[in-house]
């Protein structure tokens, strides 16, 4: 599926470009971008060639592990001279000599139960290992700004204390357990960032982004939200996999796109952003129950096998309060309604 072919996803796109951001400061500049043909990653790219279209000229370097896969996914700028993707697994040292590199945007991650609980160890290199590799390159290449994009998991269990986390939160995660590799190892890559902020003076921002969906998502994503909107897509029953009481804020992909230009482009060094629309919060049976309706199909119940449940997340309410990203003039624009049915009928 060509998403740039698509009225839906353009339109989307679209709307990102139009934002009133300060995109002269990526004129004429070179990124690096890990996790290049990710869901988010994909996305943002979608959106810097769009305005590369329309004259900004920025260079990207998509670093990511399948060629093939890029080239099918990017097939609409692949041979474009201000795109060139790069193969390379991040955990290991980066070698390739880019010349300087402006900004570097690290959006690789393993960043769903399957892989959590299929691949722990690379699901922690990837955050730790991985983040201090691209930390090393950006400070050898005289990076202007180095953007890590974290994870609401980084704020653990609820504690019952807060309705939603602001970005001083901090909940109990129990370390102890194969779960707890995605959680720390974000809040160790967030580490990592302030640290090479105090050392060599390396200019960091840390986006945290809910949980996120959209049109550019994987068909391989094993999160709960994403096998709704595919079942949906494919007019299957919805298989909820536990009570679905479980509180979570949600995200458009474009959404949590123009939430990380707004940090990259607006937020102070060093500083946490939440990218959450607060107004997409929702319980897990009730986002089941609109995939459903959407689709015109029922939302059933099964248990899941121990492979899947060891992936699942502990946390029952993690909602996130993001008036520290509007105060950057940051807003949703996508409701959660729209969204879902947007990306099922695009997906079908």
């Amino acid at each position: 599926m060509n998403l740039m072919e698509n009225e839906i996803y353009i339109k989307d796109i679209t709307s990102v470009c139009t934002l009133d951001l300060p995109w002269d400061k990526l004129a004429d500049k070179t990124l690096l971008i890990s996790g290049a043909a990710g869901m988010i990653g994909s996305c943002l790219i979608d959106v810097l060639m769009q305005k590369n279209a329309d004259g900004l000229n920025c260079k990207i370097y998509a670093f990511g592990r399948n060629v093939e896969k890029a080239k099918a996914r990017f097939s609409c700028c692949f041979d474009s001279e201000n795109f060139t993707f790069i193969p390379c697994d991040i955990n290991e040292p980066l070698t390739c000599d880019l010349g300087r590199v402006d900004y570097v945007l690290h959006l690789a991650s393993n960043t769903h139960p399957t892989a959590y609980s299929g691949d722990p160890i690379g699901t922690i290199t990837t955050n730790i290992i991985g983040t201090n590799n691209l930390l090393h390159y950006a400070v050898e290449h005289e990076t202007k700004r180095f953007l890590f994009a974290s994870s609401v998991e980084i704020y653990g269990e609820n504690r019952g204390d807060v309705e939603k986390f602001d970005e001083t939160y901090l909940g109990y995660i129990d370390c102890n357990t194969l779960r707890a590799g995605y959680p720390e190892s974000k809040r160790c890559g967030e580490a990592l960032c302030q640290a090479y902020k105090k050392q060599y003076g390396l200019d960091v921002v840390i986006p945290r982004l809910s949980r996120v969906y959209g049109p550019s998502m994987l068909m391989s994503d094993t999160k709960a939200s994403s096998q709704f909107i595919l079942k949906a897509a494919a007019g299957e029953n919805i298989v909820l996999k536990s009570a679905g009481e479980q509180y979570y804020s949600y995200t458009y992909v474009t959404d949590a796109v123009s939430g990380l230009l707004t940090v990259l482009l607006k937020g102070e060094s060093g500083e946490a952003y939440n990218v959450a629309d607060e107004n997409s919060d929702i319980r897990l049976k009730d986002f089941a129950r609109l995939c459903a309706e959407t689709a015109g199909t029922k939302v059933v119940f099964e248990i899941p096998d121990a492979n899947e449940a060891a992936g699942y997340s502990k946390a029952t309410v993690a909602r996130m309060e993001s008036g520290k990203l509007k105060s950057l003039g940051w807003r949703a624009n996508i409701e959660l309604c729209d969204g879902v049915q947007r990306t099922v009928k695009l997906h079908k």
